[in-house]
C-alpha cells in the first residue's frame, strides 16, 4: 500500500476558492482504480493549512493517478492558492498483522 501526504499551505484569502476546486479532483480520485481513500484535512491550529491523505494498493494506481485529467488540471492551477510549494511524503506500507 501507496501512503501520500501532500501538505499545502493555501492564501488564507483563497481558501474558498481552492476548496471549490480541489472538490472534483478529491471525487474523481477517489473513484479510481487502486484508490483506498483519498481526504483533504484541515489543519486546526495553522491558518491555511491543509494535508491530502491519500491512500493506493500499489504505486501503479499512483502513476495512473498521477497522469489523469483531473490531477494533472488540477496541479496546472493549484499553484495559485499556495504560499509555498506543496510538500509532498510518500510511504510504501503494509498493514500491521493482527495476533
Amino acid at each position: 500500500m501507496i501512503i501520500i501526504h501532500a501538505g499545502f499551505q493555501i492564501q488564507t484569502d483563497k481558501e474558498d476558492d481552492f476548496l471549490v476546486e480541489i472538490r472534483p479532483l478529491i471525487e474523481a480520485s477517489r473513484s479510481e482504480e487502486g484508490n483506498i481513500s483519498y481526504d483533504l484535512v484541515k489543519d486546526t491550529e495553522k491558518a491555511g493549512a491543509y494535508t491530502m491523505v491519500e491512500l493506493w494498493k500499489d504505486m501503479d494506481a499512483v502513476k495512473f493517478h498521477n497522469q489523469t485529467e483531473h490531477f494533472t488540471s488540477f496541479t496546472a492551477t493549484a499553484p495559485k492558492y499556495f504560499t509555498v510549494p506543496p510538500q509532498v511524503k510518500v510511504y510504501d506500507a503494509q498493514p500491521v498483522a493482527k495476533k
